[in-house]
């Protein structure tokens, strides 16, 4: 169940444990896991509720960012690489196992979406509800889909 007034409580004692969190950041430490040392935020941002965020080395959140609920963002993967060990046994990770994220400015990820390693979103695009992201997305980019495509883009022509 969403707790939204103890989560406000809550989230403005655990903001500190962010690597780095600006202003009006708005999330639900109760009911949302988060890797928070690994993550730096941006101003002005709203994570919603039943997030998980997991990354060994980094996830950086730009200003004017919104996640709907139940976004996943896994910025590392197991080492599978290492036969006759089960997966569960192998500690040893290689460089490419865990790579950064990073979302920039004003943009939007739909509910159900799950971002994976290495990913970087550009300024101002939208991510579709239930979206699988594997790649890059360009700016002002609308994607959606398993794995994410580009659907179209908010407006045609140059911006800034």
């Amino acid at each position: 169940m969403y707790s939204g007034g103890g989560n406000r409580l809550l989230s403005f004692f655990y903001r500190h444990l962010f690597g780095s969190c600006g202003v009006n950041v708005h999330f639900s430490p109760i009911n949302s896991d988060f890797s928070y040392e690994k993550i730096n935020i941006g101003s002005d941002v709203y994570i919603g509720p039943y997030a998980m965020f997991s990354a060994i080395k980094n996830i950086s959140i730009g200003n004017k960012v919104i996640f709907g609920p139940h976004v996943t963002i896994m910025a590392g993967d197991h080492n599978i690489k290492e036969i006759g060990k089960f997966i569960y046994d192998v500690k040893n990770k290689n460089p490419e196992d865990d790579l950064p994220v990073k979302i920039n400015d004003d943009v939007w990820v739909g509910c159900n979406v799950t971002i994976l390693k290495g990913v970087m979103i550009g300024r101002g695009a939208v991510v579709a509800a239930c979206s699988l992201v594997t790649k890059d997305v360009p700016p002002y980019a609308i994607v959606g889909g398993v794995p994410a495509k580009v659907l179209k883009f908010r407006w045609n022509g140059d911006v800034d």
